[in-house]
C-alpha cells in the first residue's frame, strides 16, 4: 500500500514538474516572438491600417501608438477625418476620447477601429505577459516548419481568450495565429510578415482575415518605431480627455 501511494505521489510530482517545464518553455518562446513585434518596452509606433475587399484596397487610417510598461497604450488617430480622437488602454480597461466630448467613453478591446482591426489589435503587441499555454506539436505553415502553441489568456482584458500560435522553428518568429473569441469560436486569422528594421528582423505587416468573410482582409503596417514616449500624465483618462498630446 505504501509503495503504491509513494508511486502515485512520485508520478504526480513528475507530471507537475513536466508541466512547469513546458510552461517555462512556452513563456520563453513567447518572449522571443514578442521581440519581433516590439523590440522595446516603451516608445512610439507609427501604424497604418488598410482594408481590402476581394484584394482591392478600400480604406486607410493612420495611428500613432505610444507604449509604456504595465499594459499601458495610447493610440492617437492621425487621419484628418478622425483627428483629435484618442484611445487609452490601462491594463484591462479601455477608453475612447472624442474631441467633442469632455467625458472618456468606456470601450472594449474588441471595439472595431477599421475593418478587422480592433482596438486590442493595435494597442497590444505582446503575448509573453498576457498568455499561458502549451506546445501542441509541429506543423508546416506556408512552407515554414513551425511550432504550434495553444495559448489561453492570463488576464481578463486580452483581446482573444485563446490563440493558436505558429512560430517558426528557426528563430521563433511569428508566422500565423488563429484568434478565438470568448465562445471559443474562431474569429479571424492573423499572418505576419517580416522586414528589415534598423538592421534586424521585425514584423512589419500583420494581415487579419475574417474567418467567415475571407474576401475581406485588413493589413496593419508598422511604419516606424522610435523610443519617443510621453509623461505618465497622458496615461490618465481624467487628464488625457482635457489634454492636447504633443505630436
Amino acid at each position: 500500500m505504501f509503495k503504491r501511494i509513494a508511486f502515485v505521489l512520485l508520478a504526480s510530482v513528475s507530471l507537475t514538474a513536466a508541466a512547469a517545464a513546458d510552461d517555462g518553455k512556452v513563456k520563453s518562446l513567447l518572449k522571443q516572438a514578442d521581440v519581433y513585434r516590439l523590440a522595446m518596452e516603451s516608445g512610439r509606433v507609427e501604424t497604418e491600417v488598410r482594408t481590402f475587399k476581394a484584394g482591392v484596397a478600400d480604406k486607410t487610417r493612420l495611428y500613432a501608438v505610444y507604449l509604456k510598461p504595465g499594459h499601458r497604450s495610447l493610440v492617437l488617430f492621425r487621419t484628418p477625418s478622425e483627428r483629435g480622437q484618442k484611445m487609452l488602454m490601462l491594463g484591462d480597461d479601455y477608453w475612447l476620447m472624442m474631441p467633442s466630448s469632455q467625458r472618456p467613453l468606456r470601450i472594449t478591446a474588441m471595439q472595431k477601429l477599421l475593418g478587422e482591426a480592433s482596438t486590442g489589435d493595435v494597442a497590444t503587441m505582446t503575448w509573453g505577459e498576457d498568455y499561458d499555454g502549451q506546445l501542441a506539436g509541429e506543423e508546416l505553415v506556408d512552407g515554414v516548419p513551425c511550432l504550434k502553441l495553444d495559448l489561453v489568456g492570463s488576464r481578463k482584458g486580452v483581446s482573444y481568450p485563446r490563440i493558436v500560435l505558429y512560430l517558426a522553428k528557426k528563430g521563433h518568429h511569428p508566422v500565423q495565429a488563429e484568434l478565438y473569441v470568448a465562445s471559443d469560436k474562431l474569429a479571424k486569422l492573423a499572418r505576419f510578415k517580416l522586414g528589415d528594421v534598423d538592421g534586424r528582423k521585425q514584423v512589419t505587416v500583420m494581415t487579419l482575415i475574417d474567418h467567415l468573410q475571407k474576401e475581406r482582409s485588413t493589413e496593419v503596417h508598422y511604419l516606424s518605431r522610435s523610443d519617443k514616449t510621453l509623461a505618465d500624465d497622458y496615461f490618465n483618462p481624467a487628464f488625457l480627455v482635457r489634454a492636447d498630446v504633443p505630436q
